[in-house]
């Protein structure tokens, strides 16, 4: 067995035993997927329910089918998701819809699951391609249309890509069918979500899948190209609660909204890149936030 399989034996290992003991104190477990704004929000969600009383803890380090598992078997309590995630990946909805009818949509879908969408906050998350700068407006690349062109051309530009956009119902394959291009074979490589601005910044790259509240984007002077012909759906980001967890503890939900007010883009920008870019841990950043909003009861 190699090492990073026995790592992730334990972790798993780990995480199991934490979760079995939060269950047997009927605390409310938090779940995150591994990137820096899902960490930073389950964060900030667990000390907030702490400061209010509630046996609040974590479990993070997963993937979207995962976390959603967890959730409907009734291991997770409540994790912070996005609703073109949600209408795409767990209700195959193709239709092109508004931010509000998304959410609309998405919280009558997952309501028969048992899953509860309490309001959600202004951020957008959606996923997007961005190019060096430079590069892309030296070439005359603004839109994912004007790359398409390039690639249709035969131009061997080569995608970074996060290892989930490559297998999503809104991710590379229907993205190339819906704006008539692909990238030739070999082109395309898999790698965690911090690794893209490292391979764009090292010109190994010409394109790499992103998420637009990422603080890193202007940080690497990158730019995103324009989603001209509206593929990706809106990801507004809302905490997602098990209505049987809703029930037995109803006080949660105007925590956790009052939570999710006081975020949109530009804000959880700045929380990401606080992380991301300052090296700050993200419990000092989550609790500096709280305070600084008065949602812990103290500046």
């Amino acid at each position: 067995m190699t090492r990073s399989r026995i790592l992730a034996r334990l972790a798993g290992f780990a995480l199991s035993m934490a979760l079995s003991f939060a269950a047997f104190a009927q605390a409310i477990v938090v779940g995150a997927k591994e990137f820096t704004e899902q960490l930073l929000v389950a964060e900030m969600t667990t000390q907030l329910l702490q400061a209010n009383g509630f046996a609040a803890h974590k479990g993070t380090g997963f993937a979207t089918t995962g976390i959603r598992s967890l959730q409907e078997s009734g291991i997770i309590d409540l994790y912070w998701e996005y609703t073109g995630t949600s209408l795409s990946e767990f209700n195959q909805v193709k239709e092109k819809l508004s931010p509000n009818e998304g959410f609309a949509w998405v919280k009558a879908l997952d309501a028969k699951r048992g899953l509860a969408w309490l309001a959600p906050s202004k951020v957008n998350n959606t996923y997007a391609l961005a190019a060096r700068r430079a590069d892309a407006l030296g070439k005359g690349m603004r839109s994912i249309s004007d790359l398409g062109t390039k690639l249709r051309a035969g131009e061997a530009m080569k995608l970074a890509s996060t290892a989930e956009f490559l297998t999503r119902a809104d991710g590379l394959r229907p993205l190339q069918q819906a704006y008539g291009f692909e990238f030739m074979s070999g082109n395309v490589v898999a790698m965690e979500p911090g690794a893209v601005y490292g391979a764009l910044r090292r010109s190994d790259f010409d394109v790499g899948v992103v998420f637009s509240t990422d603080g890193r984007i202007s940080a690497t002077n990158l730019i995103i190209l324009e989603d001209d012909q509206g593929f990706f759906p809106s990801y507004l980001l809302a905490p997602v609660v098990r209505q049987q967890t809703l029930e037995r503890y109803p006080a949660i939900k105007p925590i956790l909204e009052s939570l999710s007010a006081q975020l949109e883009n530009e804000t959880m920008a700045a929380l990401n890149a606080a992380v991301d870019l300052e090296g700050r841990k993200i419990e000092d950043v989550a609790r500096t936030f709280l305070r600084s909003r008065r949602l812990l009861g103290q500046r």
